[in-house]
């Protein structure tokens, strides 16, 4: 599958919000965000501000917003969203509850990658493994009762334990997953609730965008 290899920074201005693309760039103070709120190109600067979104704009930067955020491309995107609407519930809720439970994701969240691009790396070198399986396919589905943890043989291992023990970029796990920090032992012990997903991704403006 094709992927977007530009700078990163720039779809983070273009979006006007902070997208954690960057791993610790995104939390420091050299954040370009920070110096150039505004659209990246070249009359960015000179529209700050003045332009106003129409509905479908705001409907398309939301959809565009919550793509980047999962590092997906459209047809990816729009597929799961499809999924989605085939489920009993919220479209929306489902929509964001399936791409939690891609294993990139859940890598990332479980904080054993510091970026979702860092955490599908490390599935597709074939450094993790799901009920003692290797897993290289980041949009695998985790389930309910999955065992997740890393090769022993990974070179990552002792950098992981380092870093989650010292304190420093120390995992923040939702409550649907557990992981011990010191063998690197994750379950998925719920199907993430509605306070567990995203707060600031309005789904209802990719629900819109997508019923047009």
């Amino acid at each position: 599958m094709g992927r977007y290899t530009g700078p990163k920074c720039k779809l983070c201005r273009r979006e006007g919000t902070k997208l954690f693309l960057k791993e610790s760039l995104c939390v420091s103070g050299k954040c370009p965000l920070l110096k150039r709120k505004y659209a990246p190109g070249q009359h960015g600067a000179a529209l700050a501000g003045r332009s106003k979104l129409s509905e479908y704009g705001k409907q398309l930067r939301e959809k565009q917003k919550a793509k980047r955020i999962y590092r997906l491309l459209e047809d990816q995107f729009h597929s799961t969203f499809v999924r989605a609407t085939l489920q009993k519930g919220t479209a929306g809720e489902n929509f964001l509850r399936l791409l939690e439970k891609r294993l990139d994701n859940t890598i990332y969240r479980l904080g054993l990658g510091l970026s979702r691009d860092t955490a599908r790396q490390m599935v597709g070198h074939g450094h993790v493994k799901v009920n003692d399986h290797k897993v290289d396919i980041a949009s695998y589905e985790v389930s309910v009762g999955d065992k997740i943890c890393l090769k022993a043989s990974s070179p990552l291992m002792a950098r992981i334990i380092e870093r989650l023990g010292n304190g420093k970029n120390e995992a923040n796990v939702p409550t649907w997953l557990t992981l011990d920090t010191k063998t690197l032992q994750a379950q998925v012990m719920a199907e993430p609730a509605a306070t567990d997903l995203p707060q600031d991704i309005d789904t209802k403006l990719i629900v819109e965008f997508y019923s047009r």
